[in-house]
């Protein structure tokens, strides 16, 4: 089973270990980042697998609205620390039993992220395309018309 340390980041402070960084602030709290936000924990794990494990288990949490019951606040919601840790320790221990099915699931995942990654940018350069093609559009009228 893997172990894992959730503290909160403080800005600023690097780790040495493998690590990820998980949301705690907005509507989107509970998903995994790569890079650090100021509000956010972060996970350490002794291993570049469990890191990898929990990085994709906790997108699974998010995703599928597992953080969003235990949001608190009006205004701003957040998930507590202690939440946020009991629900990490939680899906690992449901599925400890089931290891390799747990994995084919993540790999599952992966591929589905990069995909969505990939499709993502081809979308953004078809929005820069649009604006180009627009632009010549306009400075062609604008030739014409001198």
């Amino acid at each position: 089973m893997s172990t894992f340390e959730l503290k909160t980041h403080r800005t600023g402070k690097t780790y040495s270990n493998p690590h990820f960084f998980i949301l705690n602030k907005g509507l989107n709290s509970g998903k995994p980042l790569s890079n650090p936000c100021p509000n956010c924990f972060v996970v350490t794990t002794s291993t570049e697998k469990e890191k990898n494990t929990l990085f994709h288990l906790s997108m699974m949490l998010q995703i599928g609205g597992f953080y969003a019951y235990y949001l608190k606040g009006s205004v701003i919601p957040f998930i507590s620390i202690d939440d946020c840790r009991k629900t990490l320790k939680n899906s690992l221990k449901s599925n400890s039993n089931t290891e390799d099915i747990m994995q084919k699931h993540i790999k599952a995942v992966e591929v589905i992220s990069k995909k969505e990654k990939e499709l993502q940018n081809v979308i953004d350069k078809m929005a820069v395309l649009k604006v180009a093609y627009i632009r010549n559009c306009f400075n062609l009228m604008q030739t014409k018309e001198a």
